[in-house]
């Protein structure tokens, strides 16, 4: 009986520790590529005024106005949706101030449908479409209109089930501080009520 036990728990511990959402495909290599590509660290960053496409410096940081924290998650979505050949809602149709609220919306409307966004239900398919190179966005939108959002992509990841559970997607993002690897989890924590509950998620296919 104690030796059934610890093969059961063996096989237990072996099924959290395995891959959660599939092997990374090609397609899920180039999608990597692409977002590592994107040099996020350095570029996009909080404070300063950037080019959405680019996320380099395009004016003079305002010193002034130091109070002011200008982040850019929505920007770099849109930059990188352009990279891949995807529409997502971005300037001129939508300027850059509170766009990760709009974007949430859009993604919603018939109109993101109509541009190939679905919804999906959870953590797990997210994590599973990016890694069939599919490009898969975490969202959420501030109750209070006047508040940023947020929004950040998924990357492929073979992370465990154990880590999706505790961490969930890997992601990667422009914010208050801009990460190529980091996880949703972290990502959402300067959103009160957002992680896990308070997200969307939504999936395009990249061709």
């Amino acid at each position: 009986m104690i030796r059934a036990i610890l093969i059961l728990a063996f096989f237990s511990g072996t099924a959290l520790a395995a891959p959660c959402c599939g092997p990374i495909m090609p397609a899920g290599q180039h999608l990597s590529q692409v977002l590592d590509a994107s040099n996020v660290e350095h570029l996009w960053l909080a404070r300063e005024h950037v080019n959405w496409q680019t996320g380099m410096r395009d004016r003079p940081i305002d010193t002034a106005n130091h109070r002011h924290v200008a982040t850019h998650c929505s920007a770099f979505i849109a930059a990188i949706g352009e990279r891949l050949g995807v529409y997502v809602l971005r300037p001129p149709q939508h300027g850059p101030v509170l766009l990760a609220n709009a974007q949430n919306k859009w993604l919603s409307s018939t109109e993101g449908q109509a541009q190939g966004w679905r919804h999906l239900v959870d953590a797990r398919s997210a994590q599973s479409l990016a890694n069939e190179g599919k490009l898969v966005l975490i969202s959420y939108a501030n109750p209070d209109p006047h508040r940023p959002g947020h929004i950040v992509i998924v990357r492929p990841s073979e992370k465990s089930l154990t880590d999706l559970a505790n961490d969930g997607p890997e992601i990667i993002q422009a914010g208050m501080t801009n990460h190529n690897h980091w996880q949703a989890s972290s990502a959402f924590a300067y959103h009160p009520g957002s992680w896990p509950n308070g997200v969307s998620y939504f999936v395009h296919d990249v061709q």
